[in-house]
């Protein structure tokens, strides 16, 4: 089997389901290359509810694979696994047919690592650059629910701009969590290291997508083999999201954990992406305590982060629309910055089809933007640019 052949990547984000959080999803994986426009929207008139997911998609994903078609029968058995509820009996064995599916479809261009971490590994795979290397190593990271090879259209990229990629998860996140039992650690400066002994690595950047932009942010302020570093978008710090007059109170109603405990309950059984949030949180700290979900995202502050100890080369991304991690986000992130080398934040729009979360939408264009900023970084030439 030859290397897979770098597909171009579609433009536009598709209505493809009326509700939202459920359209994002369908989007994820269109926008990634990973489904067929047509099939989705048909799939999507089977949908009514988050529930019904796993079934219609693994389905589709069968029918693709008897037909050969491995890219979608992998982005399909994606979308199912992702709807399965994480501590299903059905959980694992889809995220290994997932895996089984991606390795038919992609595997001749990546080679598979397991990095010893905690007593268990953390999954990897790298990549080399494509044709000649005039870069140096990209590690690359998910954030809160993604899965590592989801991002392997972002990897080819990449690799095709000249960088050895070796893209990771975390503990907590897809197979470190699944197969190897790693819980999660906003500490994520452990595994980065991790990563860099493992491949005995001087030097890196550093690309956190998703929340992980948030931990690669924390990591690069205290691994100085990050040399530079891209949160695609930044959190910075979750509150930031609220009236400055609400913080402080938001802070004591999570210290009161009773209340929290039965508030999140009562809010998940209410609201069904809020039950996937929960689940998912639960199921990364391997917890049973609704109230340890509040105080997850809390953990995400500007205190932890320590933005004045990040002195490399910083890029931001963000969506002029991004429901998940706002522009105003950013905004805060980068004015707290005071000690990077070099500050550039890339708001992508509407009128760009790229001002939904991550870009999906156009990641063409998202990824020409972090290609173009790496290879400048890698020259000396980066700019920094109002937040």
């Amino acid at each position: 089997m030859s290397d897979p052949e770098l597909v171009a990547l579609p433009v536009g984000f598709e209505r493809f389901h009326r509700r939202d959080f459920i359209n994002y999803q369908l989007n994820r994986a269109h926008a990634l290359g990973f489904a067929d426009r047509d099939e989705l929207l048909s799939a999507a008139t089977q949908v009514r509810g988050m529930d019904d997911c796993a079934a219609v998609f693994e389905t589709l994903s069968n029918r693709a694979a008897a037909e050969d078609r491995h890219r979608q029968a992998a982005g399909y058995a994606r979308i199912a696994e992702f709807f399965t509820p994480p501590r299903s009996v059905e959980k694992t064995a889809r995220y290994r047919r997932y895996l089984q599916l991606f390795d038919t479809a992609f595997g001749a261009g990546l080679t598979r690592h397991n990095i010893p971490y905690g007593g268990a590994s953390l999954p990897a795979y790298s990549l080399p650059a494509s044709g000649p290397r005039n870069g140096g190593t990209v590690l690359l990271h998910g954030g809160f629910d993604s899965l590592i090879e989801e991002f392997f259209p972002i990897c080819q990229r990449i690799a095709a701009a000249g960088f050895q990629v070796i893209a990771f998860e975390g503990p907590g996140q897809g197979g470190a969590r699944t197969l190897n039992g790693l819980t999660f650690d906003h500490d994520w400066e452990k595994p980065v290291g991790a990563v860099l002994d493992h491949f005995r690595l001087d030097q890196a950047a550093l690309v956190g997508i998703s929340m992980g932009g948030y931990w690669a942010l924390r990591a690069a302020g205290r691994e100085p083999r990050i040399h530079r570093v891209v949160a695609w978008p930044p959190v910075y710090d979750w509150l930031y999201r609220l009236p400055r007059v609400a913080r402080g109170p938001v802070r004591g109603m999570v210290r009161r954990r009773g209340f929290m405990r039965w508030s999140v309950r009562t809010r998940a059984r209410l609201f069904p992406t809020l039950r996937v949030v929960v689940d998912q949180v639960l199921y990364m700290l391997n917890s049973d305590d609704p109230a340890d979900v509040a105080e997850w995202f809390l953990g995400m502050n500007a205190t932890h982060l320590g933005s004045g100890r990040v002195n490399q080369d910083v890029l931001l991304m963000v969506g002029e629309n991004d429901a998940f991690q706002p522009s105003a986000l950013a905004r805060a992130q980068a004015r707290a910055l005071v000690a990077a080398r070099s500050v550039t934040t890339r708001v992508f729009t509407r009128a760009e089809n790229a001002d939904q979360h991550c870009q999906m939408g156009n990641l063409e264009l998202a990824c020409a933007v972090l290609t173009t900023w790496l290879q400048a970084a890698d020259t000396g030439s980066a700019e920094t640019s109002p937040a």
